[in-house]
């Protein structure tokens, strides 16, 4: 797909979006108030077109994404329009100035199946992705607080204050590498330059898991300061923005004796990061999204999360520092048999099974149907009317569509696409026309797979990562490739079947169970019906994929 993108804005902080998108080759238009830009844009990037009229970009057939850069007052009317006009839409942050807008916005996009990212750069940051991943292995440990300075003598504004301004980067990634929103926030500050606009803020969150945490922003400092502070008990972590070498690790530890604490300070570990700039990494990202329509890392869900807590601090700011209970906390539904994340959205009415699990940045919207026991990863998107059985397992970034109908037991793999329309058009809608998916009980859908859709994959199928399924899948195939064909048989537990006996037995050699092909296609297990559980004996993996299938190696 060849992505046509438009930068709506070319000010401070556009014209970076204008060189990145143009070096991507993507750019297009150029869409700004002051026709003076006209001459620059047409010397330094020849065949990109100028114009003042964003009707215009929103008309142009060849435009298929907008990057709006304009003031945050003009977020919302701006997007709303755009995701209307058939666009998918990147905006710098904040996602809007409040959060009933950015509701909405995030809304239409479900509604007008769109795009919509969010410029939180911090997230496509090499030493955040790794300090991500250092925190998630466990590196740091158990951690313990976080915190954050943002400081320079900078650009002061007077239309947003210093909060709104600094402050959902770093909210971003403490959102993003906690796992959880704060259950309490306070937030002092004071406006020096003028009263009505905090130039320094102090905000300091408390979470349930007992983690605290604090970001400190000002444009009234001496110096620029960019440091974030991860506190873990094995190790802390300090990501600086302003040095070479951005993100160390510090593996102090406290000593007692006689009951009194000391502190054993250790050598800092340098940690290797991959040249990369940040804001192209998002740039990169916005196209992929566009051109995969998949998921962004920093959606209009985590952009509404984000706010929600931008909004908190702002009631505690000019409230004078009062204690703000984030009212979010109540989707962890205490009266309710199952758990919903704070950051997650949970339309009503819906139907959800005791034990099951929502969570990051998830949404599940009205009259969805799920079982017991089922755990949603981060990211998950389910529409309106699909039906989900019992223990299901969903990891991150995945739709389920209307039209989807998944079983018990079924696995979907990271980031695996499910489709409801053989032949998409954005000029045609066809809401009334979704087709009907199965995934049969048992099945797994790998990681990065797609599944056309109006299709059955049957039960305790495995379909392998980066799969194309474009028809039925009998029960127990082993489906590979561009388009999928079956190469074999598994088991229940995911094993390949292989070596018949005799009589055409094969014997899984993780679990004891005999299969046997009863018909050209048809394999049936003879020892236990398809739809009965598991015995207690064999629902738990104790022996490694490797250490079964390649025992010598």
């Amino acid at each position: 797909m060849s992505v046509g993108v438009a930068v709506i804005g070319m000010g401070h902080w556009g014209k970076n979006l204008v060189r990145n998108f143009h070096e991507i080759g993507v750019l297009r238009v150029i869409c700004d108030s002051e026709q003076s830009l006209k001459n620059v844009i047409d010397e330094k990037y020849p065949g990109v077109k100028f114009t003042q009229s964003f009707n215009s970009v929103l008309e142009d057939s060849n435009i298929q994404a907008v990057a709006i850069a304009t003031p945050a007052v003009m977020h919302h009317d701006m997007v709303k329009q755009a995701l209307q006009a058939g666009k998918d839409v990147f905006v710098e942050k904040p996602l809007s100035v409040n959060v009933k807008d950015g509701e909405e916005l995030v809304e239409i996009a479900r509604k007008n199946d769109r795009i919509l990212m969010v410029g939180h750069i911090l997230q496509y940051h090499p030493a955040v992705n790794k300090l991500q991943q250092l925190v998630k292995d466990g590196e740091l440990g158990k951690i313990r607080y976080f915190y954050s300075n943002r400081l320079n003598l900078g650009k002061i504004r007077t239309e947003e204050n210093i909060l709104w301004s600094f402050a959902p980067h770093d909210i971003s990634v403490m959102l993003s590498i906690l796992g959880e929103s704060p259950e309490s926030i306070t937030c002092h500050g004071s406006g020096y330059l003028n009263k009505e606009v905090a130039d320094v803020t102090m905000s300091q969150f408390h979470f349930a898991s007992g983690i605290q945490a604090h970001i400190f922003v000002s444009w009234l400092h001496p110096f620029k300061e960019q440091r974030l502070v991860v506190v873990g008990e094995d190790k802390m972590a300090v990501f600086d923005d302003t040095i070479k070498d951005k993100l160390k690790l510090y593996p102090h530890r406290i000593e007692w004796e006689n009951q009194i604490p000391t502190a054993i300070k250790a050598h800092e570990e340098i940690v290797d990061l991959p040249e990369a700039e940040p804001l192209r990494n998002e740039c990169s990202h916005f196209i992929e999204c566009v051109a995969k329509h998949k998921t962004p890392v920093t959606d209009g869900i985590e952009g509404l999360g984000v706010l929600k807590i931008l909004d908190g601090c702002q009631k505690s700011l000019i409230n004078e520092g009062q204690t703000i209970k984030m009212t979010e906390k109540a989707n962890e539904v205490k009266d309710k048999p199952y758990f919903v994340h704070p950051t997650a959205i949970v339309d009503e009415p819906c139907e959800i099974g005791a034990g099951t699990k929502i969570w990051h940045f998830s949404h599940v919207m009205k009259n969805v149907k799920i079982g017991e026991r089922c755990i949603f990863g981060q990211n998950t998107n389910i529409d309106g009317g699909v039906i989900i059985g019992n223990n299901v397992k969903v990891q991150n970034n995945v739709s389920i569509y209307t039209g989807l109908i998944i079983e018990d037991d079924v696995f979907l793999g990271p980031s695996c696409v499910l489709t409801n329309v053989t032949n998409p058009r954005s000029q045609v809608l066809r809401h009334s026309l979704y087709e009907k998916t199965i995934l049969k009980r048992g099945c797994s859908i790998g990681a990065n797979s797609t599944i056309v859709c109006g299709i059955t994959v049957g039960r305790y199928a495995f379909v392998a990562a980066g799969a194309v399924v474009p028809k039925d899948v009998p029960d127990y195939a082993l489906m590979m490739g561009i388009p999928a064909k079956q190469v074999g048989w598994v088991s229940r537990h995911g094993l390949p079947l292989k070596n018949p006996d005799s009589e055409g037995i094969m014997t899984c050699p993780e679990s004891g169970l005999r299969y046997k092909e009863v018909e050209p296609g048809i394999l049936k297990c003879l020892d236990l019906d398809e739809e009965q559980p598991l015995p207690d004996n064999m629902n738990k993996g104790e022996v490694f994929y490797d250490d079964i299938v390649h025992p010598d190696k």
